[in-house]
């Protein structure tokens, strides 16, 4: 069946590596993904500069040049104000005018979700939007949220981050009933902070989600939930350290293979052997994390993201807008709310 077609609004502009890293990743999912359209957001001389170096096919691609860029020092306070014709808020703005079905920034995350919240504003009832990604774990994916949007989050968002992050996995995944978990330091009901107990109840007593309990760090990894949900402090560092921990072992593993002369010469047989293990745990092959609770689809890609995972990030705004996230978690959100539910 013929997917149909869809325009993404990308900040060429945003990450560490800004348009040389962009343009060529945006060639090659051209190229994979026939029902894709872009709309390119950034400074006029490196965007047309980049442009003519790779295939971009000219009926799909717009180009929008803008006179400003988001910083990674620009406080979040002052950019709505200060920079109106910014590359990550023109793109935003895309999507709000209906040129675009979905936007995809690596820039500042703080800006990126100031600006999107300005700019598209939240779903009805929504008090804070939240940034889920994926996790590799136990031969699957889960879904963690928040990442870093909201650092102090109360029982009622953190309610909200389970229903939007139940909604959002069912539709990116497929699972009808997704396994939904709350982040604690313990399995047992009584275990947690003020916060988590209080959430746990309206997760109980909410019969739309298929809530599981509680999730210790260990159980994440071992695939006993499919959405696991925490505020954004304890979010942001887990998924830090993960990111951490993954760059430490294949490090580590690389000095053990050169560490013997035995191993130095085994070492072509069990670089393929490791290599889908290392690949699966790669960061890049997840990036791409949803802002949840927006009036729009909007993604981030990790700042640090090369031509292979800003690829991935345009798979997963891609899945993202092609699911009509936004109204999808409305609805779910409104079954959710109604007497009885």
């Amino acid at each position: 069946m013929t997917k149909r077609q869809l325009t993404l609004a990308i900040d060429v502009m945003g990450g560490d590596f800004g348009p040389r890293c962009i343009i060529p990743a945006i060639s090659r999912c051209l190229q994979q993904h026939p029902e894709l359209n872009v709309v390119l957001v950034g400074s006029a001389d490196p965007v047309q500069h980049l442009c003519r170096d790779h295939v971009l096919p000219p009926e799909r691609v717009r180009y929008v040049f803008t006179s400003d860029v988001i910083l990674p020092t620009d406080s979040p306070s002052s950019i709505l104000r200060a920079k109106p014709d910014a590359s990550m808020r023109v793109a935003i703005e895309q999507v709000r005018d209906g040129a675009a079905h979905g936007c995809l920034s690596g820039g500042n995350t703080g800006a990126l979700m100031v600006l999107a919240k300005s700019v598209l504003g939240t779903l009805e009832g929504i008090q804070r939007p939240a940034i889920m990604a994926a996790l590799p774990v136990a031969g699957h994916a889960c879904y963690v949220l928040d990442l870093g949007a909201n650092v102090d989050c109360s029982a009622k968002q953190l309610f909200e981050f389970a229903v939007m992050g139940s909604e959002a996995v069912s539709e990116l995944t497929g699972i009808a009933r997704p396994r939904v978990g709350l982040l604690n330091i313990g399995e047992e009901i009584n275990k947690g902070n003020q916060q988590v107990r209080e959430v746990s109840e309206m997760l109980r007593a909410c019969e739309e989600l298929n809530y599981i309990g509680h999730v210790e760090g260990g159980g994440l990894f071992r695939g006993q939930a499919d959405v696991v949900v925490c505020d954004g402090f304890v979010g942001n560092i887990m998924l830090k350290s993960c990111e951490g921990l993954a760059d430490y072992m294949r490090g580590e593993t690389r000095r053990a293979l050169t560490s013997s002369r035995t191993l130095r010469l085994m070492g072509p047989l069990l670089r393929r052997v490791l290599r889908p293990v290392f690949d699966r745990h790669d960061p890049g092959r997840y990036n791409g994390a949803t802002l949840l609770g927006l009036s729009g689809v909007v993604v981030k890609s990790h700042g640090s993201a090369n031509q292979a995972a800003f690829e991935a990030a345009i798979g997963q705004a891609i899945l993202a807008s092609q699911a009509g996230l936004s109204q999808r978690i409305a609805k779910r959100l409104d079954s959710c709310r109604r007497p009885g539910v």
